[in-house]
């Protein structure tokens, strides 16, 4: 079987790496493709792949072009997002809907303002014409040469429904072109949180039937394409044991080696969200001043989010006790052991909402969070958190008020090993809903090697979708008119262009003021070499008239000596002529 494998960037398939070794180890031919470069350390990673499998192959897939017809495409494509946000299912999640605000076309923002245009029908009618426009889009010329050339049995695309991804291009041209398509969801909170899944991918791989639901009730996936596999990415957690012992560890990070400690993992928040290494302080903070003397010399390991690093800048825990700021992203062996000792050694694990909470109830951890009205929009705000709440019973101990978590946090602390079956049963429900003991990566590999042998479908054009493509000739035409470009441009990208422009004008202002200043600096510095010129050529010239003055004078000196020698004689001659 050929497989592709089309990503954003090679960091996304650390969550696919035991598929990509079990497929390679079957004896697939297996290509890792991605669309531009990440600072997450994921190009090392597929590289090390390399070294275990040389025939595993790596490229760069490519770009999206830039231009009119594309900017089209895209305001489409953000159009339909839009409408999704308009469900009453997004009414509780205020910062999705603005984070897709920011990018609708104004054209719709127009639209969707009239208070009829935000009912069912219209909502309906709205996705239907939209799903038609972008239907009729072409696929991108580089995209189809990209495919043509591989021409994979399999085209897996991952994690596809970003807002505003570019992998989209390539499930339209694998669709165009007839090949067949796998969406493997890469995360607990893509189907709630990102874009709709355009162009039915002939497969779709889900972790649980919660991720079932999402999928046919928000993307409108028929449920024969929706299959259940588990979580792939936590497989490798599950059969996995510490790689030292809890003194080695806590001595190799700095924590005392006595008394258990506590885990915060951080979470990559939304953007303009309040910082979370202050919240952090904070919360050390109240834990220090707990009345419980155990929570009060609690040692605790805190976890930065790789993402969000640079928040750590500025931020000191010093003062607060035995803590220590530790930890990498586990994408290479060092940095998984690393990680899975920290879960495996501490006690209970603390954060706002974060995929680790998943991973510590692999290991067992009692889980607990902080349900504060600063970071209401990051849990609560959301599709996917309330899945910690209720599926399986729920696996987070969460708490309204600081005093409310560090009393719950106490009793947690009082008996961990009785919460373990709190994690398991979510482990079951969320994780491995097949049990337990079955394992998701066989499961994938199999839903992939029997996708390989089904007929594959190519796509043809209706005459609904011809006619779409005549209207979209119409909008590429009115988007390079100046009167109608800004309806079909969100607001933010009108001030971005022009930012863009006022800086080309200032940066060409400044360049022909170099221009000019370095003109003016060379004539500057041709006239003054001039002067200096001028000043040494006169000061030559008063030289040489000042060395033929002095050998006039010298010559005249010699003259009149030798006429007063030669009046000297006469008068002496004439004395003496007088004398005789």
């Amino acid at each position: 079987m050929r497989l592709l494998v089309v990503t954003r960037h090679f960091a996304a398939l650390r969550n696919y790496e035991s598929v990509i070794r079990g497929l390679m180890a079957r004896g697939h031919d297996v290509e890792l493709a991605a669309l531009q470069d990440d600072a997450l350390g994921g190009l090392g990673m597929v590289e090390r792949w390399q070294t275990e499998f040389p025939d595993l192959r790596v490229s760069w897939a490519p770009s999206r072009p830039v231009g009119r017809r594309e900017t089209v495409t895209q305001k489409i494509r953000l159009a339909l997002d839009w409408v999704r946000y308009l469900a009453p299912a997004y009414h509780s999640a205020p910062r999705l809907v603005e984070r897709a605000y920011d990018r609708t076309p104004r054209l719709m923002l127009w639209l969707t303002r009239i208070p009829s245009a935000r009912t069912a029908p219209v909502r309906r009618m709205l996705t239907v014409w939209l799903r038609k426009l972008e239907g009729a889009l072409p696929a991108v010329p580089a995209v189809e040469e990209f495919l043509r050339d591989r021409r994979p049995d399999v085209v897996m695309l991952t994690p596809l429904i970003g807002l505003g991804s570019q992998e989209v291009d390539f499930l339209k041209g694998a669709k165009d072109l007839g090949f067949r398509t796998l969406f493997g969801v890469w995360s607990w909170d893509n189907l709630s949180s990102k874009a709709l899944i355009r162009w039915v991918p002939d497969m779709i791989t889900v972790w649980n039937e919660t991720q079932r639901t999402e999928a046919v009730e928000l993307h409108s996936i028929p449920p024969n394409r929706v299959v259940v596999t588990g979580a792939q990415c936590f497989d490798q957690w599950f059969d996995r044991r510490p790689s030292s012992s809890r003194t080695e560890f806590c001595t190799r990070v700095g924590l005392p080696v006595k008394p258990p400690f506590l885990l915060y993992v951080c979470s990559a928040l939304f953007r303009g969200s309040p910082v979370e290494p202050t919240f952090v302080r904070r919360w050390l903070t109240a834990l220090r001043k707990s009345p419980n003397r155990q929570l009060r010399e609690m040692p605790v390991l805190v976890r930065p989010h790789p993402s969000r690093l640079k928040a750590w800048d500025d931020i000191t825990l010093e003062g607060l006790g035995p803590v220590v700021l530790w930890g990498r992203n586990p994408i290479d062996a060092d940095a998984k052991a690393d990680y899975f000792d920290s879960l495996s050694h501490c006690v209970s694990v603390v954060g706002l909402n974060t995929s680790a909470f998943l991973e510590a109830a692999i290991v067992g951890r009692p889980v607990l969070s902080v349900l504060l009205e600063d970071f209401r929009e990051n849990q609560e705000g959301t599709l996917h958190f309330p899945y910690l709440l209720n599926v399986g019973g729920g696996l987070l101990y969460a708490s309204r008020s600081m005093n409310q978590h560090l009393q719950q946090l106490s009793e947690v602390l009082a008996a961990p090993e009785q919460h373990a079956e709190r994690s398991a049963k979510f482990v079951e429900a969320f994780l491995r809903p097949n049990g337990r003991s079955e394992a998701a990566t066989p499961r994938m590999i199999a839903a992939i090697e029997r996708l390989s042998v089904l007929p594959a479908q190519q796509a043809e054009m209706s005459e609904s979708a011809r006619l779409a493509r005549w209207t979209l000739t119409i909008l590429h035409r009115a988007c390079a008119m100046r009167l109608t470009r800004s309806l079909f441009w969100d607001p933010l990208k009108v001030a971005e262009e022009r930012a863009r422009v006022r800086t080309i004008r200032n940066h060409r202002r400044m360049k022909r003021r170099q221009n000019w200043e370095a003109q003016l600096g060379r004539a500057k510095y041709r006239a003054q070499e001039q002067y200096q010129k001028a000043v040494a050529r006169r000061a030559k010239e008063h030289l040489n008239m000042e060395r033929r003055r002095d050998k006039r004078r010298k010559v005249s000196r010699k003259h009149r000596e030798r006429l007063q020698a030669i009046i000297v004689n006469l008068l002496r001659r004439g004395i003496g002529n007088q004398g005789e």
